[in-house]
């Protein structure tokens, strides 16, 4: 069916996880460029002026600053991806008892197994830079390293009503995904729920959400639920109707990479992102098929993918912290407070700070965030212990 002349759409009951599926191998491979995609720019955008104040900026910078520009769709990918894997895997396990709480000690370890030794970590770092004194525990919602914004940060109060823990603004995209991951439940709820008292508290507790949230995370919360949607489409056509797709897919990030709005995700940018996201989960769609078993290309590129995109989140959360400490490192120690675009070892010196972001949080990666499976396991069985408990006193 994949060769016929015609896309054919079909419905899928589960969405498909299996890593031998190319769309699996694609997810991956993108999670570890957009990753790094972000931090790059973010490192550029810290170090280096700003291409526009540079009357003739070299041709190589001018290529550097282009593909770091793509920062705003990455963290586009991050939402439409979230919605495919967590959404979708909440779909498929509707029907199995314990669902909701088994979905809710999932989002808990995987943000919290790497947020907590994050936040530690930026309290390090802005001690050795002079910028916090951890000697004094203060409680401020005005202060960035207080305690409430540290604990209000784990639950997603950043940008609602707390700064960014330790001026750390990409940790604005997590109170977008820790409300989604709250919201969906709810609106499954909705229609799974038995009693019409379930269905009520639900939705009664999804219109208090929006009224609390900024209209830009709401907003943003179609696009989260087009990446659900999509993991139950699967477009079934053949390798060149997929190329000719992928071509003006590319051509509309790069024209609104060139033209649009990149500085927020806001009610004026979710128009832009809506036209890329549906043409992506188009795309991504047309791969929901399993690869050839004597293909020789899968296996590298899901390996690599893997490697990356298992460190994504530690890197995404923890470079802005790093470069930080780089900066001032750099600043203190050799006078170097920017970088020249017209000098090749400034060039090195600024790969030198991404390759540092990277080894830092493939580092954290290995102590942390690797255990996210086996302290969800403990918490799991921590868990239905005590309902068993619970249920034989009340028996």
């Amino acid at each position: 069916m994949r060769g016929s002349a015609l896309p054919r759409l079909a419905f899928q009951r589960n969405s498909q996880l299996g890593d031998d599926y190319w769309h699996s191998v694609l997810i991956s491979l993108l999670r570890g460029a957009a990753a790094i995609i972000v931090a790059a720019a973010h490192v550029r955008a810290a170090m280096y002026p700003g291409l526009r104040t540079i009357s003739d900026p070299p041709l190589w910078f001018q290529g550097f600053a282009f593909i770091t520009g793509f920062a705003h769709q990455a963290v586009l990918v991050f939402f439409i991806i979230s919605g495919w894997l967590v959404g979708g895997s909440l779909l498929n396990k509707l029907d199995q008892p314990g669902a909701f709480t088994d979905y809710a000690i999932d989002r808990m370890t995987r943000l919290w197994t790497v947020l907590i030794p994050t936040f530690v970590l930026t309290l390090l770092f802005a001690a050795a830079i002079g910028a916090v004194d951890t000697g004094r525990v203060d409680y401020s919602a005005a202060n960035e390293y207080s305690a409430l914004v540290f604990f209000g940060n784990m639950v997603g109060l950043q940008r609602v009503f707390l700064p960014d823990f330790g001026g750390n603004f990409p940790l604005w995209s997590l109170a977008n995904e820790t409300w989604y991951y709250v919201l969906f439940p709810l609106l499954a709820l909705l229609f799974a729920a038995r009693t019409y008292m379930a269905r009520l508290a639900a939705a009664a507790a999804v219109l208090l959400i929006v009224a609390m949230l900024p209209f830009s995370i709401t907003a943003y919360f179609l696009i989260w639920l087009l990446g659900v949607a999509f993991s139950r489409v699967r477009i079934e056509c053949g390798p060149a109707l997929r190329l000719v797709w992928l071509m003006p897919l590319l051509a509309v990030a790069g024209y609104f990479r060139l033209t649009g709005t990149l500085d927020a995700f806001t009610t004026d940018t979710l128009w832009q992102d809506l036209a890329c996201s549906l043409m992506f989960l188009v795309f991504l769609s047309s791969l929901q098929f399993r690869a050839a078993p004597n293909s020789k290309l899968v296996r590298p590129l899901a390996n690599g993918g893997r490697f990356f995109a298992d460190f994504s989140f530690s890197l995404y959360v923890l470079h802005v912290p790093l470069i930080a400490l780089l900066a001032h490192w750099l600043a203190t120690s050799f006078g170097l407070r920017q970088l020249s675009p017209y000098l090749p070892m400034h060039f090195a010196i600024c790969v030198g700070v991404i390759a540092a972001c990277l080894l830092s949080a493939y580092l954290s990666y290995r102590l942390f965030e690797s255990q996210t499976y086996r302290i969800r396991r403990v918490v799991k069985q921590w868990a239905t212990s005590a309902r068993r408990s619970s249920q034989y006193r009340t028996g």
